[in-house]
């Protein structure tokens, strides 16, 4: 990734973390936070992009997706939101939220074996992220919370596609441990904003807008005008935000 900042008026802030660490609904919260504080707010997330999702789904249901493959479909996904949405508006003074970023890359395709070097030169074009937190949850309480509320899991998802085990709950079991290890050994070179995601949904708030507001000044990304509109047509702002302790 870009080390350096540049000159655009924009931040760019990512979550990541294990499947089940709280890091969407976190990420949700501070959307209606800053929504709620009438700032420039754009929000992403990890394999949205419509230029694929037909070709991910086929490869997906017909099982044809090898560990580069899955990678390089993933990396055009992040291409193409990041050419048409997230460097336009960084560009455009908005506050970016990413609901998972190129770490999510490096860590994934990393537990399938594939290179870390190789991902980190197919994502080198983009930026590095102005705060990158990371919701760390021990691995049984990441299981715990997905596989209770999940019935069947994907083939992909599970990992079957490597072999690991026939059975998708181990399999399952086996690829988070390798994930949540790459996400481990990232924390220090990439200066992760480390979350215990073993805390309430409150609490984990309070401290992810504290580093927010420790960090950025938002107050120059409001917008310079905002339309005098019912309240009921924009439910995005109707939500208070959450008092500090």
């Amino acid at each position: 990734m870009t080390s350096n900042k540049p000159n655009y008026p924009g931040v760019l802030i990512a979550v990541e973390g294990l499947d089940g660490s709280g890091k969407s609904t976190q990420l949700y919260l501070v959307k209606r936070w800053l929504q709620s504080l009438k700032l420039k707010v754009f929000f992403t997330e990890w394999n949205s992009s419509a230029l694929v999702k037909a070709a991910t789904s086929r490869g997906k249901r017909n099982h044809l997706l090898t560990p580069t493959t899955f990678s390089l479909i993933h990396a055009t996904d992040f291409a193409d939101r990041y050419e048409r949405q997230i460097y336009p508006l960084l560009r455009a003074g908005y506050i970016v939220l990413a609901d998972r970023y190129i770490f999510t890359a490096l860590a994934r395709d990393g537990a399938r074996g594939v290179e870390h070097e190789w991902v980190s030169k197919v994502y080198d074009y983009a930026v590095r992220p102005d705060i990158s937190f990371y919701f760390r949850v021990p691995l049984e309480v990441s299981l715990h919370r997905i596989l209770s509320g999940r019935p069947q899991l994907g083939y992909f998802e599970a990992g079957l596609d490597m072999g690991w085990s026939l059975d998708p709950y181990e399999s399952f079991r086996i690829f988070q441990g390798k994930v949540f290890e790459n996400y481990e050994s990232m924390m220090k070179p990439y200066n992760f904003q480390v979350i215990d995601a073993t805390k309430q949904i409150q609490e984990m708030q309070q401290d992810v807008r504290r580093i927010i507001e420790d960090t950025i000044d938002l107050s120059e990304y409001r917008f310079p005008y905002f339309p005098r509109i019912p309240q009921e047509f924009i439910p995005e702002l109707q939500a208070a935000p959450i008092e500090s302790a």
